[in-house]
């Protein structure tokens, strides 16, 4: 593990017992300052006044307008689009909190951009996850709490801890609210497999997967159902839409294989433009997605609120006895 600029030797005894001493506050980055606010309200934390603007040549300039000195600070950030700079801004806010005397820093990123980078392809590529990474940690982070990585690999890529949080605890009761019988869970992918495998045994529903094959080299992908959807209603389970191709060729297989009805959830509405039109047009009834994105109104899909969740998850982080959170009644009022 790295050691960064000053600091603290948090492993010593009297680092711990400053630390149970060290009041806890949220910094809200601008990315998501609403999901900040609320998670700070859910673990009764000040919210740090901050100043996020630009110079004229358009380098981002930060200013921590509220004291920070010896405390247990949690900076909320998703690094969603514009990804480069909301990174840069997480990474500046970071090393201003260090500089200013912050006890401990944690970076809380609900959506990390970069996950999909996270494998050299081919030579002559960056390891941008493994970049974005380190640059966490070079800034002064602590340690770093992520909600639904692409890949759970890449938390090798840090060189802080990490902490992986689910989005299950928050989704599951949506579920089961739909009070679907015949419900089949699938995964859009193989890499999927594993988070779809998750949501049918917390169901009790059966499993299916949409697999692609080539014929050769420059022949498009044929999608294959695996397992029994034909006159079913199918849910379709992935980390995150951003194009919405994934979940659209998904759709149309599970349709084609006698599907009754297809929903989709993804935890991270990237959206690219476009993608929310795709996903609908493909006949996609229901669209569950999770606020780790700050995104527009949309009456085509629920958003589920994860601030109880990610409070429940710092509350724990920084010790406090009582862990026990308010849930608002888990839907955000936001929407894509």
């Amino acid at each position: 593990m790295s050691s960064v600029g000053n600091r603290r030797p948090a492993s010593s005894i009297g680092a711990a017992s400053m630390l149970q001493r060290a009041e806890m506050a949220v910094l809200a980055g601008d990315a998501n300052p609403d999901l900040a606010r609320e998670i700070a309200r859910l673990c009764s934390a000040s919210v740090i006044p901050v100043t996020i603007g630009a110079f004229a040549d358009g380098e981002t300039r930060i200013r921590i307008e509220g004291e920070v000195a010896d405390r247990d600070l949690y900076i909320l950030q998703p690094t969603s689009a514009p990804t480069n700079e909301r990174l840069m801004t997480l990474a500046l806010l970071a090393e201003a909190a260090r500089s200013a005397g912050a006890f401990r820093v944690t970076a809380v990123v609900p959506y990390f951009g970069y996950a999909r980078q996270d494998v050299r392809k081919s030579a002559g590529e960056p390891h941008s996850a493994r970049l974005a990474a380190r640059l966490l940690s070079l800034a002064g982070v602590d340690r770093v709490v992520v909600l639904e990585l692409h890949s759970p690999a890449l938390e090798s890529a840090f060189d802080v801890p990490v902490i992986h949080v689910q989005a299950d605890e928050s989704m599951l009761p949506v579920l089961r609210g739909w009070e679907v019988a015949d419900l089949v869970i699938v995964a859009p992918d193989a890499g999927g497999l594993k988070r779809a495998q998750r949501y049918a045994a917390a169901l009790g529903s059966p499993l299916a997967a949409v697999a692609k094959s080539r014929a050769g080299p420059d022949i498009a992908a044929a999608l294959q159902v695996l397992g029994e959807v034909g006159g079913r209603t199918c849910l379709i389970v992935d980390d995150m839409a951003s194009t919405g191709g994934t979940i659209v060729g998904a759709a149309q297989a599970l349709l084609q294989a006698g599907a009754k009805q297809v929903h989709a959830l993804f935890v991270h509405a990237v959206m690219a433009p476009g993608a929310l039109e795709r996903i609908c047009a493909a006949s996609v009834r229901r669209i569950v997605t999770t606020d780790s994105i700050r995104t527009s109104p949309d009456p085509r899909v629920q958003v589920v609120s994860i601030a109880p969740l990610l409070a429940r998850t710092l509350i724990r982080l920084a010790g406090a006895r009582n862990a026990d959170v308010h849930d608002p009644g888990g839907q955000s009022p936001a929407g894509i």
